[in-house]
């Protein structure tokens, strides 16, 4: 067996660059930009007004006047007006484009208008260029708004649009099959015998990669060692990355392995002293990556959460998962010599910090306990108790 460290050191050598495509805007939702966003003009292009009122001159202001006439209104959406701006006023909207020869606003909340004549009421102080937003204040034309390498939300979609961009660059993604085996396993539509169980883990993966917006292809393999070649062989060929649940453990029956092997597959390590999980196999082609998962739900689920998509993350040219820290919420105890990834409800205290109180399962076999849990509490091989209040990595999958 190897040690979790040495399991991810070897999965990161297999990171790969899948490529760029463009998308038009509206699908780039949850894809990874790859491009810099540019302003394509001056934010604002103008001088915007930020509040509904009127727009004078400060020096008029400055000099005592606190009544103006008014000329007319600059509506938000008009082209630029001009008036004769010594000692008058104009009434002006949010988002409007400031009347050249003005350069203060004045809230309708501080006035009393009345006959065409603005009145500033008493107790209100301004100073010159209030309520202005000035051209080019929060970029130039040219300026990157938004670097690449980030994953779209609303908010760089939002940008995107304000700068005219109907399509977008972002990082390709990979091809994926997600492939379940064994006999004992029917699909979820299926109403099983009593040696029978629904395909669970499959749909499981399938969501984790979805959140990365991978489309991917379910399949499954019965134990049969000329099925599980054929299907094998047709997969490693047409997808990026394959990932199994079940049949790499010790079992008459296991034959992944083996087949992997008599493909070619270079195996990268098959073992990791790791508890929940330990049967886990990796390897690759020349343009195929695989990882063979044990098939019991939460061996499946942790190593799609600790080790799956913060390869795919580094693929996308993301940073790993970020690594997140949580403090036992009680003494726990594990004496084997394993890392151990304790199954842990996150606390958030009033002061800030996050805990994980332990919530036992039974065993990785017990899959309605992950409804329960947030996430897996990283525990040193090393070490063999872990007190209250001791912080260690959590892997968070909520």
């Amino acid at each position: 067996m190897i040690t979790v460290k040495e399991a991810t050191r070897l999965i990161n050598t297999t990171i790969r660059d899948f490529g760029v495509e463009e998308v038009t805007l509206g699908n780039s939702l949850g894809r990874v930009l790859a491009e810099d966003l540019k302003s394509d003009r001056d934010l604002p292009p103008f001088d915007r007004v930020m509040y509904d009122g009127i727009a004078i001159r400060y020096e008029d202001y400055a000099k005592g006047q606190r009544s103006f006439p008014i000329l007319g209104v600059q509506a938000a959406g008009a082209p630029r007006a001009a008036a004769e701006a010594e000692g008058n006023c104009v009434e002006i909207m949010t988002g409007a484009v400031l009347t050249i020869g003005f350069d203060t606003v004045v809230q309708y909340e501080w006035l009393e208008i009345k006959e065409g004549v603005a009145t500033i009421r008493p107790g209100y102080t301004i100073q010159k260029g209030r309520h202005i937003h000035p051209k080019g204040m929060d970029h130039q034309q040219g300026e990157v708004i938004v670097k690449q390498g980030c994953i779209i939300t609303p908010a760089e979609i939002s940008i995107a649009a304000t700068i005219g961009q109907t399509k977008i660059w972002v990082r390709r993604l990979p091809t994926a099959a997600i492939i379940s085996t064994g006999n004992e396993l029917v699909d979820i539509g299926e109403t099983p015998e009593p040696h029978q169980i629904r395909r669970s883990n499959v749909y499981a993966i399938a969501a984790s990669l979805g959140g990365y917006n991978v489309q991917v292809d379910i399949l499954h393999i019965d134990d049969e060692e000329e099925e599980i070649r054929a299907k094998l062989e047709m997969s490693l060929a047409a997808y990026d990355v394959v990932i199994l649940s079940g049949g790499v453990s010790m079992g008459k029956f296991d034959f992944i392995p083996q087949v992997l092997d008599e493909l070619g597959v270079e195996k990268l390590f098959h073992k990791v002293a790791q508890r929940p999980g330990k049967p886990f196999w990796f390897g690759q082609t020349d343009s195929c990556i695989i990882f063979a998962l044990p098939g019991n739900p939460v061996s499946t689920f942790m190593g799609t959460i600790r080790y799956v998509l913060p390869w795919l993350r580094r693929c996308l040219g993301l940073e790993g998962m970020t690594r997140q820290y949580a403090r036992l919420q009680e003494d726990f105890s594990f004496d084997k010599e394993m890392q151990y990834f304790l199954s842990v409800k996150k606390v958030n205290h009033a002061d800030g910090t996050t805990w994980a109180q332990p919530m036992k399962g039974n065993g990785s076999g017990d899959l309605a306990n992950l409804a329960r849990i947030d996430g897996f509490l990283e525990l040193p091989m090393d070490t063999a108790f872990f007190p209250k209040g001791s912080a260690w990595p959590l892997w968070e999958f909520r």
